[in-house]
C-alpha cells in the first residue's frame, strides 16, 4: 500500500461542503445581506447623490461644515467664544438622538432604552441619568423633542424636528433654512453648544436651557445654516472623493438595466459634483472617449424633496440645463434621454421608466429619507450606504478577543445559575462579573470612538442597527462593491433565527438525547444578536418564489 503522499490529490469536497470562510470575498469588498435578493431580477438601479455616488472626504468635509455652522450662529447672535471649538472626529457617530428638552445626546436601542447619555462632552452615569430619565427610557416617537441624527447628509428644513424658533423671553430667532449638513457635524455642534453654555458663568443653567438676563436660549433653538455647498464647489478636490470605478460600474449597470438619479440637491450643485466625478481622460473604459455624466443615466431627477418624493411628491418640471432654471409648466410627456427633471415622485419615476416597485434597487445613505420610505411606501428593494462600516469591520476583526471575552463572561454567568431554580435560596455573587462586563463593554466601545460603535453597545444593538436590519435589503460601505459581483448573483440572507433557535441545540426531545451539535450552516449564525428581522411585508422574495 502506498503512503499518504502517493495517493494522488485529495478528492474535491462535495457541493456545499466547502469552507464558508474560503468562499467569502474580501470583507472590504463585500455586500451584506438582510433579505435575499436576486440581482438578475433587478431591472432598474436608482441612486441618491450625496454620500452615495458622491462621497465626501472625512474629516475635511465635516471640519468645513462645522466651521461654517459656528460662523452662522455667531452671525445671528450667538457668543463669539464658540468659534474656539474645533471639530473632533472621534466624538460623534451617526444614529444618535438629540433631546431638545434637556440638550442631551443619547444612544438608544430600538425600543428607546438608553445605552449612552452625554451632556455636552460629559458622559452621564447612574443617578445623573436617572435625574433626566427615571426609567432610562425615552418615547422616541415624540419627534418634537427627540431629533434622530441618522443621515450623512441631512434633509430639508421642513422635515427636521429641531428648528430655531422665537421664545417668549425674546430669544434670538431667524427663518428656518434648509439643512444641508452631515449629522456627525450636527451632533458635535449640539455637544459644543451645551458644553459652552453649561460652563459659561454668564449663563444660568436650567434643566431645559440657559438664561442670561431677559434672554432664554432653549435647546430647541440650536439651528444651523451656511454655505457648505458653495464652499465645497470652490475646492472639489479637497472635499469630494473621485473614483474611476464610478463610471465603470454605472456603464455596466446600464448594460443590464436602467439607471436613474434622484437627489434632493438642485441642478447647479448636482451638475458640478457629477461633472467632477466623471471627469476622467478616458470614458468608462480605457481608450474610450470621455462621456457627459448625464449619458450614464436613463433618468435624472433633482430637487426631489425626499421623503415627500416617496408619497405625493411635487410637480414634475423640466430643467433648462443651460441656465439651471426650471421651465414653465408641469411636464407630462414621455421620458427624454439626458433630460433633467425637477420634483416629481417615486410613482412618476416608475411610470417614466416603465417598471414596478420591486424591479428597482435604490441606493442611498439616509435610512428615513432613502431606505425606509422607499421600502414601506413603494416596495423598492433597498441598499444602504454605510461608510462607517469600513472602520467597524476593522475593529470587529482586530479586537475579536474582546468580543470573545464578553461571550465567556456570559457563559460564566450561566454556570453560576445552572443548578438553581425557584426553590433555591442561594444568591450567587455576580457583582465582579457585572463590573468586568461593564469594563469590557466600555473598552470595546472606545475602540470605535468616544460614542462607541454605530451598531452596538457591548452585546446590545443600537437603534441605527435595528433600522438598518429592518429596512435595508443590502448594505455595504460603498455601492462600488457591486463591481465585485456578477449581475446574475443571488444575495442570500443568512437563516433568520429566533432566540430559541439560536440557543437550543437540535435534539430529539422524546428520547432525551442531549449534546447534538447544530449543523454547520446554523451554528455559524448562532451568535446572539445575529437574528435578522424580515421587512415590514414579511416577504423573503427569492427563497422559493416562482
Amino acid at each position: 500500500m502506498g503512503s499518504e503522499g502517493e495517493r494522488g490529490p485529495a478528492a474535491a469536497p462535495s457541493p456545499g461542503q466547502g469552507d464558508p470562510q474560503a468562499l467569502r470575498r474580501d470583507c472590504q469588498h463585500r455586500i451584506f445581506v438582510n433579505r435575499s435578493l436576486a440581482l438578475e431580477k433587478i431591472k432598474c438601479f436608482g441612486f441618491d447623490m450625496d454620500y452615495t455616488l458622491a462621497m465626501y472626504k472625512s474629516p475635511d468635509y465635516e471640519e468645513l461644515a462645522f466651521a461654517l455652522l459656528l460662523e452662522h450662529l455667531v452671525a445671528i447672535g450667538y457668543p463669539p467664544e464658540i468659534l474656539a471649538y474645533k471639530y473632533d472626529p472621534t466624538f460623534p457617530t451617526r444614529g444618535l438622538v438629540f433631546d431638545a428638552l434637556y440638550g442631551n445626546l443619547l444612544k438608544v436601542d430600538s425600543h428607546g432604552n438608553l445605552l449612552v447619555c452625554a451632556h455636552g462632552f460629559r458622559f452621564l452615569k447612574g443617578a445623573e441619568i436617572l435625574h433626566y430619565y427615571p426609567n432610562k427610557f425615552i418615547q422616541r416617537d415624540d419627534m418634537k423633542r427627540f431629533h434622530i441624527l441618522n443621515t450623512l447628509f441631512n434633509l430639508t428644513g421642513e422635515t427636521q424636528p429641531v428648528s430655531l424658533t422665537p421664545h417668549h423671553l425674546g430669544v434670538l430667532s431667524c427663518p428656518a433654512p434648509p439643512l444641508t449638513y452631515p449629522s456627525h457635524t450636527e451632533a458635535h455642534l449640539y455637544a459644543c453648544l451645551v458644553d459652552f453654555f453649561t460652563n459659561c458663568s454668564r449663563y444660568v443653567n436650567c434643566d431645559t436651557g440657559y438664561r442670561h438676563g431677559n434672554l432664554f436660549m432653549s435647546f430647541r433653538s440650536m439651528f444651523q445654516d451656511g454655505c457648505l455647498k458653495e464652499k465645497t464647489l470652490e475646492n472639489l478636490e479637497k472635499y469630494v472623493v473621485k473614483d474611476p470605478r464610478v463610471p465603470l460600474l454605472l456603464s455596466r449597470m446600464k448594460e443590464v438595466g436602467k439607471v436613474f438619479l434622484a437627489t434632493n440637491s438642485d441642478y447647479t450643485y448636482t451638475d458640478a459634483i457629477m461633472s467632477y466625478l466623471f471627469d476622467f481622460r478616458d470614458g468608462d473604459k480605457v481608450d474610450t472617449p470621455q462621456r457627459p455624466w448625464r449619458s450614464y443615466f436613463d433618468l435624472i431627477v433633482v430637487d426631489t424633496r425626499k421623503p415627500l418624493f416617496f408619497a405625493e411628491g411635487t410637480v414634475l418640471r423640466q430643467v433648462d440645463t443651460d441656465t439651471g432654471k426650471l421651465r414653465i409648466g408641469t411636464y407630462t410627456g414621455p421620458l427624454q434621454h439626458c433630460t433633467v427633471y425637477s420634483g416629481g415622485s417615486s410613482d412618476v419615476v416608475c411610470d417614466l421608466l416603465g417598471v414596478k416597485g420591486k424591479d428597482i434597487l435604490y441606493m442611498g445613505d439616509h435610512i428615513f429619507g432613502d431606505i425606509l420610505k422607499s421600502k414601506k411606501r413603494q416596495g423598492w428593494r433597498t441598499f444602504l450606504v454605510v461608510p462607517e462600516l469600513a472602520r467597524e469591520l476593522q475593529v470587529w476583526t482586530e479586537k475579536s478577543e474582546l468580543f470573545e471575552e464578553l461571550r465567556s463572561l456570559d457563559l460564566f454567568l450561566a454556570e453560576l445559575y445552572q443548578h438553581l431554580d425557584s426553590g433555591s435560596s442561594e444568591r450567587p455573587d455576580i457583582s465582579s462579573i457585572k463590573r468586568r462586563i461593564q469594563k469590557v463593554t466600555h473598552e470595546m466601545d472606545m475602540c470605535y470612538g468616544k460614542m462607541g460603535s454605530l451598531f452596538r453597545c457591548g452585546s446590545r444593538q443600537t437603534l441605527f442597527a435595528n433600522q438598518l436590519m429592518r429596512y435595508a435589503d443590502l448594505y455595504a460601505a460603498s455601492f462600488i462593491n457591486f463591481l465585485y459581483y456578477p449581475f446574475s448573483y443571488l444575495f442570500r440572507a443568512p437563516p433568520v433565527l429566533m432566540a430559541h433557535e439560536s440557543t437550543v441545540e437540535h435534539t430529539r426531545l422524546d428520547s432525551g438525547e442531549v449534546g447534538t451539535a447544530l449543523p454547520p450552516w446554523l451554528a455559524q449564525h448562532s451568535h446572539p444578536g445575529q437574528q435578522v428581522p424580515q421587512d415590514s411585508s414579511g416577504e423573503e422574495e427569492d427563497d422559493g418564489e416562482a
